[in-house]
């Protein structure tokens, strides 16, 4: 591969491209710079190109907005396609997500990504590749699956000698895909960390004092598991699930350095857990929103389905929006990158969207080591070897590292206590068979009412949604989905459980919490807790601390039963930016004054605040910094937030604002707005010449339209062209194409553009056409 990399290296710039540059390129694109070669390395979207590994022609209308309408002749070709124009728009995040999932980040940044390349390695997915795996996606689970890797391989393999500009710039070369990449999954540790942190609380406060703070909704008295020492969790267990750290920066290859100005561009790598939205402890801060109205309700007299899954805004996107069309398919709507088919859309009679739901479907057990052999572990009573898997890890610019692997037959060790004799070690659903993410759509994308889709959605085992649907039928349907443990002996998964044998996964469960036409006569979701009353065990705990404020409150509050609901009411609901938390705390800014005038004129201004995060409002700015400074200021807990709106707090508080805010943007109030202190920047994953313009946003955390809508639809399934559709920052992961970065204006100013999704009207927005053939 070395001979390989330094061939391309040397060649990249001056080989021309025998298949993938469009005949309209002039001399003028010679690269002179790093604009230049990226403009250089464009996929062609235009005309015709030969490509080996398709039985018939596909034709590839791309919109004004940049969205692919692929339309093949059969399936394989379909697949096919859609991997080559995933390649085409978004190969370097391609390549980097399968670096990370496969834990050979090392090989291209040296020994600073080893720790992270040994967790992913550590809680990756290992088999079995059978019908087990493959069918529970689709029936031609693996024949998608590697028609899709074809199709990605197809383009490198065709652009092996003009690679888009990042892969120029720091020399790291795509290698093929293969139906086994398609299914890697996400070295997450989901809910352990809770655990873990939960456990040191009981530690440190007592079992009921630890409990009343974590306030779990639905209420459990929670009880110490028999057997579970919590004193012997200590901060490094945690730590061990957060092992990696920053990431290096990438080099810019020799050939190129002289087009990199080093005064005014920085390589950067982000972090993947960043990317995806994830706190550390693998869940999802930033909040999702999904609804369906029922026909009674909707102005159209069909359903109206909405969601905006909100995840880490990134460039490029996290989704992409595609649509499929062949003999039995017709589907189109957003997935991300690495992954085929459509998460999130509509057919032509089903239409969908998703939200997170939180299942705890992972578990920390702690297992007994014998303290002669720290590789055997106790279990009924018996001592039984740990499992060991020795790997190598290729390191840039050092020698290979030989790191090893134990696994108990709970799973992955991710830390050994010598001095205590206990390993760690995590139980996971994404050890089982059909778990990759989001593959499960595949089958939804052919559902064809929503009594069909609610079965289908039972093999949607990760990640947890809610997934909502409605039909061309007048119905509308909920399933909350995911691979859900039994639990034997009653334990609810909250805290960590000994290995010795009592508590063990017993299966998984088969009645998870679902809706088909309620009567409330629509469907709303909000990362809420979703357990219906008296449903027990629950799928998951969220906590009452807060809940007043929750997006799913607001949710209720605009779509009342007996409503009439437009698809502009669901615009305008998408980017509903009322602050229920700032409209509960003006009551701390009333009934008082302040000697200080500065003071008194910012309390005066939120308590006559509409509670509305706006970019132009003032009060909005100095509220949500005054929120920041009290959240910042207080360990959590209800308690600590009220003591922070005690009226002589409040003021101390005001006073921080102030200085922070006078610091930051001058002593002109009017210069304060809320646009400025709630933005959203755009780097280039490589170089600082890439960056898109950071922009000014509305809403936020705790608001319906909060942060993190990587992408939005609003789907009319009276009409499938009327529906509503926005991506950010563009389609195209390639600087310099006309779709890098041309839907940020739209995004920012909370505008959409039409879903196309019939022939004609594909036809009428079609800015870009080209056609594979074999």
């Amino acid at each position: 591969m070395s001979a390989m990399r330094a061939l391309i290296c040397a060649f990249l710039i001056l080989a021309s491209d025998s298949g993938g540059r469009s005949a309209a390129r002039s001399a003028a694109d010679t690269p002179t710079d790093v604009k230049a070669l990226a403009r250089h390395a464009l996929a062609q979207i235009d005309g015709e190109l030969k490509v080996a590994g398709l039985r018939q022609p596909v034709e590839i209308i791309r919109d004004r907005w940049g969205v692919p309408h692929i339309y093949a002749q059969n399936s394989d070709d379909l697949f096919f396609a859609q991997g080559y124009v995933m390649a085409q728009d978004r190969l370097w995040e391609m390549e980097w997500w399968r670096r990370e999932l496969e834990g050979r980040l090392a090989e291209v940044l040296g020994p600073e990504a080893l720790a992270r390349d040994r967790v992913a390695r550590l809680l990756k997915y290992r088999g079995p590749f059978d019908d087990r795996e493959w069918t529970n996606y689709h029936r031609d689970g693996k024949r998608i699956f590697t028609a899709y890797a074809s199709g990605i391989n197809a383009y490198i393999r065709d652009h092996a000698n003009n690679l888009p500009v990042e892969f120029k710039l720091t020399g790291i070369t795509p290698e093929p895909w293969t139906a086994e990449t398609v299914v890697l999954r996400e070295p997450a540790f989901g809910d352990a960390a809770n655990e873990l942190r939960l456990a040191m609380s009981v530690a440190s406060l007592g079992v009921k004092e630890a409990n009343r703070r974590a306030a779990p909704d639905p209420w459990d008295d929670l009880t110490v598991p028999e057997g579970l020492d919590v004193t012997s969790i200590t901060g490094d267990v945690i730590a061990a699930t957060r092992a990696g750290g920053p990431l290096p920066r990438l080099g810019i290859v020799e050939a190129y350095s002289k087009l990199v100005t080093s005064s005014n561009s920085m390589v950067r790598l982000k972090d993947a857990t960043h990317d995806l939205g994830l706190k550390a402890d693998g869940t999802d801060d930033l909040g999702s929103n999904n609804w369906a109205i029922g026909s009674a309700m909707s102005l159209t007299g069909k359903p109206i389905v909405a969601n905006d899954p909100h995840r880490a805004v990134t460039n490029p996107s996290l989704r992409y929006i595609v649509h499929l069309n062949a003999p039995g398919w017709n589907v189109i709507g957003a997935g991300q990158p690495p992954f085929v088919g459509v998460s999130i859309g509509h057919n032509e009679k089903v239409a969908w969207g998703l939200t997170i739901v939180g299942t705890d479907f992972q578990d920390v057990f702690v297992e007994d080591l014998n303290p002669a052999n720290l590789n055997e572990m106790r279990y009924n009573g018996r001592m039984e070897p740990l499992t060991i898997v020795t790997e190598v890890i290729n390191v840039k610019g050092e020698a290979p590292r030989r790191v090893e692997l134990k696994f108990s037959r709970h799973g992955p060790i991710f830390h050994v206590d010598e001095k205590r004799h206990k390993a760690y070690a995590l139980r996971s659903v994404f050890t089982e068979p059909g778990t990759a993410s989001y593959l499960g759509a595949l089958k939804l994308d052919q559902a064809q009412n929503c009594r069909e889709f609610l079965a289908l959605a039972m093999y949607w085992k990760a990640n947890s949604e809610n997934l909502v649907c409605g039909d061309v039928d007048g119905n509308i349907a909920w399933q909350a989905s995911a691979l859900t443990p039994n639990r034997k002996g009653g334990w609810l998964g909250r805290l960590p459980v000994p290995g010795t044998g009592k508590y063990e996964w017993d299966g998984f469960r088969t009645e998870l919490p679902k809706e088909y036409n309620p009567p409330r006569g629509f469907i709303a979701t909000a990362n809420h807790n979703i357990n219906p009353k008296g449903y027990w065990p629950p799928v998951m705990f969220k906590t009452t601390n807060g809940v007043q404020f929750e997006r799913i409150t607001r949710l209720m509050q605009v779509i009342k039963p007996g409503r009439i609901f437009s698809m502009e009411d669901s615009k305008a609901l998408q980017h509903d930016v009322y602050s229920l938390r700032g409209a509960a705390d003006q009551a701390a800014f009333r009934g008082w004054r302040s000697n200080d005038p500065n003071v008194e004129r910012a309390r005066d201004m939120i308590a006559k605040w509409d509670a509305m995060l706006v970019r132009d409002s003032v009060p909005a700015a100095i509220y949500i910094t005054w929120r920041r400074t009290v959240d910042q200021g207080s360990r959590g807990g209800q308690a600590a937030s009220a003591d922070a709106t005690e009226p002589t707090r409040v003021e101390a508080g005001l006073k921080k604002t102030i200085d922070a805010l006078t610091a930051q943007f001058g002593a002109d109030w009017k210069q304060w707005r809320y646009g400025r202190v709630h933005t959203q920047a755009f780097p280039h994953p490589v170089l600082k010449e890439f960056d898109l313009p950071t922009v000014e946003r509305r809403g936020g955390n705790g608001a319906v339209g909060a942060d993190g809508a990587t992408y939005r639809e609003i789907i009319d399934v009276s009409s499938w062209d009327h529906s509503l559709t926005i991506n950010t920052p563009g389609q195209s992961g390639q600087p310099e194409s006309p779709f890098y970065g041309d839907l940020l204006p739209l995004w920012a100013n909370d505008e959409y553009f039409p879903m196309v999704f019939t022939r004609q009207a594909v036809e009428a927005k079609a800015a870009h056409r080209l056609t594979l053939r074999p």
